[in-house]
């Protein structure tokens, strides 16, 4: 059945984005086109209302953490470079930490999370956070069973005291199937740019699938809670996810002036059944 065009389609078609999309080197259909066209709208849109929210957070000395955990190759770090695309880099910072060091190990475990958060007025993105020790670490044996334990006894109050400390904190999880993180690591592996990021973790990841879910499972039981809850974002569609996140962060964060127009307002999930 042929794509039904409007005048508006058709205007984006003509323009000078919609063209070069037509002489890409790709198989390329009128769908397709729109498709690309219509998200880079929308997610021009909400980028400027993100440029708004940044400049009520340093205006009103707010600070704010937002968390992205999931599955690897789950798309947080693009989600993350969409989300920052256009702030002031001066006022966020992106935390992204290696595996802690002989002096880190012997600290309490959240301290060196401590340490990267926001001053007054400044936004921190956590790609991975100290949510590590409840999925990632355990699965691999990076952490004893009393670590882990330890660890969940303690993160809920942990996450009070920052948010009764005046932090807005927003956890994100990153929710894909089987297939197509295989997918994913596939044409990670295959490409010259990317195959760098194919870790050791994730060589083993898809053989641990089960372990994760049950770990993960076990995380949004006991830490999804009404002052922190999760909010799942379904990724299989990466350009679906990106502006689902974006759409998340501008409804929880009370900044003015907020554009409703813009905005779609989203449930948040607190399950997920990947």
């Amino acid at each position: 059945m042929a794509h039904k065009l409007t005048p508006k389609d058709l205007k984006k078609l003509n323009s000078k984005k919609g063209l070069k999309q037509f002489l890409s080197e790709e198989p390329i259909t009128i769908s397709k086109v729109l498709k690309t066209l219509n998200y880079e709208s929308r997610l021009k849109d909400l980028q400027e209302e993100l440029i708004k929210l940044q400049h009520w957070v340093t205006d009103n000395n707010e600070k704010v953490v937002i968390i992205f955990e999931g599955r690897d190759a789950a798309g947080k770090g693009g989600a993350i470079r969409r989300t920052t695309e256009h702030l002031n880099p001066r006022e966020f910072k992106v935390v992204a930490l290696p595996k802690p060091s002989v002096e880190e190990k012997g600290q309490w475990y959240f301290q060196r999370y401590i340490k990267r958060l926001p001053r007054e007025g400044k936004i921190v993105f956590f790609d991975r956070s100290w949510y590590n020790r409840a999925v990632v670490e355990p699965v691999n044996g990076f952490c004893t069973q009393e670590e882990y334990n330890i660890f969940m006894n303690q993160v809920n109050q942990f996450e009070r005291m920052l948010i009764e400390s005046g932090i807005r904190l927003i956890k994100f999880y990153f929710s894909i199937s089987k297939d197509e993180q295989e997918k994913r690591f596939e044409d990670i592996k295959s490409s010259p740019i990317k195959k760098w990021k194919y870790s050791a973790v994730d060589q083993k990841a898809l053989e641990l699938w089960d372990d994760y879910t049950s770990y993960k499972d076990k995380m949004f039981a006991e830490t999804s809670t009404e002052i922190a809850p999760w909010i799942v974002i379904r990724a299989n569609r990466k350009t679906k996810a990106r502006v689902e996140t974006i759409e998340h962060i501008l409804n929880i964060i009370p900044y003015n002036p907020k554009n409703e127009k813009i905005i779609e307002h989203v449930e948040v999930e607190e399950k997920i059944m990947d």
